[in-house]
């Protein structure tokens, strides 16, 4: 188990009807970002970041209209702070608070 942290652009993550992101805006994201690709594997919106991080495999994946990664380090939650802006939206955590930097992941 672990710790989600979403990209959303609903005032409650777990309660976006109206606000979703679509699957064809992630994959224009993915599709435009050099730094992403999708996987191959873990459906069809799981995307590997090539960035710096703790991780040998930095991930992100859409469903249900939000973009999310588990127990993500700072550098994917840069990377997210980053996706959120493009897509007008926010990274909020499992609990509903909400990132607007990457100050309150302890690493």
């Amino acid at each position: 188990m672990g710790y989600d942290l979403h990209i959303t652009r609903a005032e409650d993550w777990a309660n976006n009807t109206g606000y979703e992101i679509t699957a064809d805006e992630w994959l224009k994201i993915v599709a435009e970002d050099s730094e992403l690709r999708l996987a191959g594997y873990n459906g069809p919106y799981f995307a590997l970041w090539t960035g710096p991080s703790k991780y040998p495999d930095p991930w992100l994946d859409w469903i249900g209209g939000n973009i999310y990664s588990k127990n993500p380090d700072k550098a994917i939650v840069q990377k997210m702070l980053q996706i959120a802006a493009q897509l007008r939206a926010r990274v909020q955590g499992d609990d509903g608070e909400v990132y607007e930097d990457t100050s309150q992941i302890e690493e």
